[in-house]
């Protein structure tokens, strides 16, 4: 005789809830969904604790649903000129980083030539991917110019841009760096500095040459004609043929570490001595700097320091709506190494 008797059918294991999360963190629901939904309004330790809750519970937000609530799909687009480059590369590495704490997600759309053109063709595809907002890394007037029209009503924001007011910039203090770097030499005893420039349409490269030009004129010197590079290696090392065979030249102050690189490569091979016949100061800390021989001394610039408020920046705008409140510059420091020392004879 067959057995009919139906048996209880197995008990589906419930996925947990925002609640379950609050349990375990000892926090209340709110809280979860403050972190949930990626708001700034709760302490790093707080956030922390429910971001691991979530982990060992298994717990995710349901991120459709939550879109449909909150008008908002927690992705931010970046577009960006150069990846290549050690500070893009290192700023976008912060960024991802700090947009992941938040609960973001990155598309990157990268800017292959620095033209009005492509800037406008690559804010069209990130407007497509129906992000919450923009971060722009272009590292070039383009942006400053008025033919490039940023998004109406999308939050940005702009690193290493320039003058205009109507979306917030975070950047680092590019001036205060080159003035560091630039005086550190002239302290040594140095009677001139003479500058390997970055590219012209760069806007970090002009405000570090205009900082390096001031801070002479206020030691009464007057500049020197600039060298200009395109932050390449090569370009350093180009450039340094020219200046290893002028001994009038005693200190240089390159406006980025490979460059300096290149710089330092060139000085070996004709015989210049680093730093007994030639000083040398760099820009951006790169981590090899401190393994070039000598050892470089450069200007500290602190990437990781901009990811977090160019994120912490674009959230605000979001959450809150545009601040007409101006973003404080970032402070640089110099980092002295072997690469400088005071002139020969002094």
């Amino acid at each position: 005789m067959t057995d009919t008797t139906q048996k209880p059918a197995g008990r589906t294991r419930r996925a947990p809830s925002m609640a379950d999360v609050a349990a375990h963190a000892g926090v209340s629901s709110q809280t979860v969904s403050r972190v949930a939904n990626g708001l700034t309004n709760v302490d790093d330790g707080t956030r922390d604790r429910v971001l691991e809750a979530m982990t060992e519970l298994g717990y995710r937000p349901n991120k459709a649903a939550r879109a449909l609530r909150s008008g908002r799909t927690r992705s931010i687009g970046i577009t960006m000129f150069t990846l290549s480059s050690y500070g893009n590369m290192r700023t976008l590495d912060a960024i991802t980083v700090q947009a992941a704490r938040a609960g973001y997600s990155v598309t990157v759309v990268p800017v292959e030539y620095p033209t009005q053109r492509d800037v406008a063709v690559a804010l069209d595809r990130l407007r497509e991917q129906d992000v919450d907002g923009l971060i722009i890394v272009i590292e070039s007037h383009i942006v400053d110019g008025a033919d490039v029209e940023l998004p109406v009503g999308l939050p940005v924001v702009v690193i290493d841009s320039a003058a205009r007011t109507d979306y917030p910039v975070v950047d680092n203090d590019q001036a205060q760096g080159a003035a560091l770097a630039t005086q550190h030499l002239l302290d040594l005893g140095h009677r001139g500095v003479w500058h390997i420039a970055g590219p012209r349409t760069s806007y970090s490269a002009a405000r570090r040459e205009q900082s390096w030009a001031d801070t002479l004129r206020t030691a009464g010197i007057t500049p020197p004609p600039v060298f200009r590079g395109d932050w390449s290696t090569a370009s350093g090392y180009e450039i340094g043929l020219q200046i290893a065979e002028r001994p009038e030249i005693t200190a240089v102050f390159a406006s980025n570490d490979q460059m300096a690189l290149g710089l330092l490569r060139a000085l070996h091979e004709r015989g210049r001595a680093v730093p007994g016949s030639i000083s040398v100061v760099g820009y951006d800390d790169m981590a090899e700097s401190d393994s070039f021989w000598p050892p470089l001394t450069t200007v500290h610039q602190d990437f990781d320091e901009i990811g977090r408020r160019a994120i912490t920046t674009l959230l605000r705008e979001i959450e809150e709506g545009p601040s007409l409140t101006a973003e404080p510059l970032t402070p640089t420091r110099l980092v002295v190494r072997a690469s400088t020392a005071a002139p020969a004879g002094d």
